[in-house]
């Protein structure tokens, strides 16, 4: 999927279930100033899914109290390719050219393929 067609994505209804940095946060057990930081280190992500919410955080980037194991290295790579936030929140949640969507893979320990598709999109 290219950018321009990630940049308009419809986040609202491609991601399930959206968190505010507090309830991120909690689910963390860290402090809403880490999560900023979280987002800021490519971490996390967090994007306005729909005008006047404010800035939120996909529900699923977050599993058993943890960042989804290999979350944070595939939003570098994809920010190393000039992806912003909201366009790498619409890949991961976006069924295209993987056996389903590229969140599902990292939440199913299997974010070799999906490491693979974000690192040539990168380049």
């Amino acid at each position: 999927m290219n950018q321009s067609r990630l940049a308009d994505a419809d986040l609202a209804a491609l991601v399930p279930e959206w968190l505010d940095w507090s309830e991120a946060a909690d689910r963390l057990g860290v402090t809403v100033a880490k999560v900023r930081t979280m987002i800021r280190e490519h971490e996390l992500a967090a994007a306005v899914p729909t005008p006047g919410a404010g800035q939120q955080i996909p529900a699923d980037f977050i599993q058993d109290g943890l960042v989804v194991k290999g979350l944070p290295g595939l939003l570098t790579m994809l920010h190393d390719g000039r992806y912003d936030d909201r366009e790498c929140i619409a890949w991961l949640f976006t069924d295209d050219d993987l056996p389903g969507r590229p969140i599902d893979a990292l939440r199913e320990n299997r974010g070799s393929e999906a490491k693979r598709r974000a690192q040539a999109m990168a380049l």
